[in-house]
């Protein structure tokens, strides 16, 4: 089966949004005729996939725009980056207040795209930033609303506290901790659809900006299960 569109977001820094994020659109660009779109809330995508960083306007600047954009506008802010992916940056703009209404314009577009979407929204604080408020509807609008967390105590407790419910829970897993994935469900009363492992192979990949064309076989194994 095919994910259409689905988000990727964290309550708490560092625990590997983004690599999940732009393996699963590696891993659906396989398969996918017209390719994938990679929509990045968090600025690190580019880095992570090895690809030169978006020089022009991004989503901030549609966004920031508003109406004065037409909505077809936004396909011309891709930029490809390699290997079936098109990636849509987040641009240098300012989202002004109230971009909560702009952000469900911006999900709708994304929902009826083609393409399989994945968006990486980073951290999702509820803090209700403009940036935040975007990051936070498309989060909730996508198809699949994936948290991906660390099995660890400090991030499950600020997954309690999440400003919404995820359909689904992705879990790095790390050695030597004590909680499991059945720990998890129980916890946040979802479902964990994959578990990937804290691979040095992973970490090598990014810092060589190899993640695209060397994509860790375990770490597309976990992904590709639930593409």
């Amino acid at each position: 089966r095919c994910i259409v569109f689905v988000s990727c977001w964290s309550v708490k820094g560092g625990v590997g949004t983004t690599v999940v994020a732009a393996s699963l659109s590696l891993v659906l660009a396989r398969s996918a005729p017209h390719g994938v779109l990679l929509v990045d809330l968090a600025g690190d995508a580019a880095a992570v996939l090895g690809a030169p960083e978006p020089a022009g306007a991004g989503v901030s600047d549609w966004l920031a725009e508003g109406e004065a954009v037409p909505p077809d506008g936004l396909a011309r802010l891709e930029v490809p980056a390699g290997h079936g992916v098109q990636l849509l940056g987040w641009g240098t703009g300012r989202p002004a207040g109230g971009s909560g209404e702009r952000a469900a314009v911006l999900a709708a577009l994304l929902a009826s795209e083609a393409r399989p979407v994945v968006v990486d929204c980073g951290v999702v604080r509820d803090d209700g930033s403009p940036a935040d408020q975007v990051r936070g509807t498309l989060a909730a609008a996508a198809t699949h609303s994936w948290l991906v967390t660390r099995a660890c105590y400090l991030a499950l407790r600020r997954a309690v506290q999440a400003p919404r419910l995820p359909s689904g829970i992705v879990v790095v897993r790390e050695p030597g901790r004590a909680l499991t994935s059945a720990d998890i469900e129980q916890i946040l009363a979802v479902p964990v659809v994959t578990e990937v492992a804290s691979d040095p192979a992973i970490a090598r990949a990014v810092d060589a900006g190899l993640l695209a064309g060397r994509l860790p076989r375990a770490l597309a194994h976990a992904v590709g299960s639930v593409a």
